[in-house]
């Protein structure tokens, strides 16, 4: 038998070994940051080379990822974590370069009180150095490309998409794609002078702007008029991101012709149920376990919302259920997922933040 001695001696030798690595590792972070910043070993971050200016509230940000990057499909997504006012705060942002790329892009648009993007939009410039997440999603063009192909989209929720439009050109696989945009005009077009010419040097590509000042044309997302913009649409397979009422009255159209299996969609919002508020004006009591603090969770909103209210400042990144930065494990309590109407009250559960509303006193692994 191995005496109690050797055993103590073996796990001292192991946890001196583990130090050490910690300890070098550490040191070789430091060294590397100081010869380059966007070196490191573990962590992913990219250097900005470019800042394109779309459109008037749109821009696009060329970066140059560390060898952390391990490449992204076509259609995914990365968030992006900066440092505003000595916090880090975290969002995603649709990839909208092609894969394979040595060079990835992301294009933001500036949204009204929007902390992140009003910060990327002033402050950053080339030479900066961004830290992102490694990419992310399922609304990805599939491999090989399907035969008959339409990419839908308003807004900036047209970055996916050109993301999978690029992916085709780089690949000479534009054979017969539709791609149709919504926008407030052909100045608010983002990526318009490129698709222009994607549009004369691909046969296979039917290109079409739905303007909101075209008097020609009705405004917005109608389905009669798209129905004669497309005929055969319930035979494509589409790609779908954009605003919350194109994408509804879009799904309800695909619906009604029974085609929902062809339709795939990117939200950047999710679907919230109307739910009811809490009972108690009084709120309830949150117990961060972590961090042995109580707080008083009260008002409408996620528990996210609620959280910060309170003064706290839980991480968390995309607040729409798609990062999953806000995860925690709920030890007690009784929750409610904002998005299935879900009520549950496991212990030990893991729970997202920004999707769900308390029902009674919590516990939280925070």
């Amino acid at each position: 038998m191995v005496s109690m001695s050797r055993m103590g001696a073996a796990w001292r030798g192991a946890g001196i070994a583990v130090a050490e690595r910690l300890f070098l590792d550490r040191q070789a972070e430091f060294w590397m940051g100081e010869l380059d910043p966007v070196l490191s070993l573990g962590e992913l971050r990219a250097r900005v080379i470019e800042v394109v200016e779309e459109t008037r509230d749109t821009k696009t940000f060329v970066l140059r990822p560390n060898a952390a990057w391990r490449g992204h499909r076509a259609g995914q997504y990365t968030s992006v974590e900066v440092e505003i006012d000595g916090m880090r705060v975290r969002r995603c942002y649709s990839i909208s370069s092609a894969r394979g790329d040595a060079l990835v892009s992301i294009t933001v648009k500036r949204v009204p009180d929007g902390r992140v993007s009003t910060w990327l939009h002033e402050t950053v410039r080339a030479g900066h150095i961004l830290r992102l997440g490694a990419p992310a999603g399922d609304f990805v063009l599939p491999s090989p490309a399907p035969e008959k192909l339409l990419l839908l989209s308003g807004g900036s929720g047209i970055t996916p998409v050109m993301s999978m439009l690029r992916d085709l050109a780089a690949r000479d696989a534009i054979d017969d794609v539709v791609f149709v945009h919504h926008a407030r005009s052909r100045a608010d077009v983002i990526f318009g002078d490129e698709l222009a010419d994607l549009s004369a040097r691909h046969a296979g590509l039917r290109l079409v702007l739905c303007l909101d000042d075209d008097a020609s044309a009705p405004r917005g997302f109608d389905e009669a008029y798209f129905a004669k913009l497309v005929p055969d649409f319930g035979e494509r397979s589409t790609f779908l991101c954009g605003p919350k009422p194109l994408m509804d009255r879009a799904e309800r159209l695909w619906e009604r012709v029974g085609a929902t299996d062809l339709l795939e969609l990117e939200r950047f919002t999710p679907q919230l149920r109307p739910l009811p508020a809490l009972a108690s004006t009084h709120g309830v009591q949150v117990r961060l376990r972590r961090s042995a603090r109580d707080v008083v969770a009260k008002g409408g909103g996620s528990l996210l919302e609620q959280l910060e209210r309170a003064g706290e400042r839980p991480a968390h990144g995309c607040r729409i259920g798609i990062c999953h930065t806000c995860k925690c494990r709920k030890q007690s309590g009784t929750v409610q997922n904002l998005v299935t109407g879900e009520v549950s009250s496991e212990p030990d559960e893991e729970i997202q933040l920004c999707l769900s509303i308390p029902r009674s006193d919590l516990e939280l692994d925070l």
